[in-house]
């Protein structure tokens, strides 16, 4: 009898076990950074980005693609120290309302963002470029911000934002105004800075 007990313990403990892993997959889902985007820089080729996780793409061509997130963000805007940020707890990243408020080079945006961090906006020094894929994770399906393909939580003034990675000689693009991810004709475009809260 005292081994039944003791087998139906170490049962009941196993499907309790069971019942946590199962109960805590979809609160950590919830709650936010239950889909992880690439934060470090590479050199990527057109192909490269058409294979991009978390889009749906509804034209390809040789610069890039139209298309948009599939990802199903869950976005609070916040104010810090009178700094406007917005947080997707989807992908646990945090976000610069707006950005800049005008185009600049690939050269001007460093220092951009070095005078950001130096101004710890929002309280962090840790203001980074978004990839390609975080970028690219911001695209809606239709225009929601006006003419743009972005959530309103956003400032709709900037049309273009620059990305850290590179292609070839330049750097990918993503633009809110088509729905775009691009690397063609690039001179000067906008920034809109992003960190990782994990």
């Amino acid at each position: 009898h005292l081994a039944w007990i003791h087998n139906m313990r170490k049962y009941l403990l196993h499907v309790l076990i069971i019942l946590f892993v199962f109960i805590a997959i979809p609160i950590t889902s919830a709650t936010g950074g239950s889909i992880t985007l690439r934060s470090y820089y590479r050199n990527l080729s057109v192909s490269e980005v058409h294979s991009m996780p978390n889009v749906s793409i509804r034209k390809i061509d040789g610069y890039g693609f139209y298309g948009h997130s599939t990802i199903n963000h869950d976005y609070n805007l916040i104010t810090i120290g009178g700094n406007m940020a917005v947080v997707d707890n989807a992908t646990g990243l945090m976000w610069h309302q707006s950005g800049s408020r005008k185009y600049m080079t690939c050269k001007k945006t460093k220092k951009w963002i070095k005078k950001l961090n130096k101004s710890a906006y929002a309280g962090y020094q840790d203001w980074r470029l978004p990839t390609v894929d975080e970028a690219a994770s911001l695209l809606e399906s239709s225009k929601k911000n006006g003419d743009l393909y972005i959530d309103p939580v956003f400032s709709g003034e900037q049309l273009w934002i620059w990305t850290g990675d590179k292609c070839d000689y330049t750097a990918w693009f993503v633009g809110f105004r088509h729905g775009r991810v691009n690397w063609h004709d690039v001179y000067s475009r906008y920034i809109r800075p992003v960190r990782s809260m994990k």
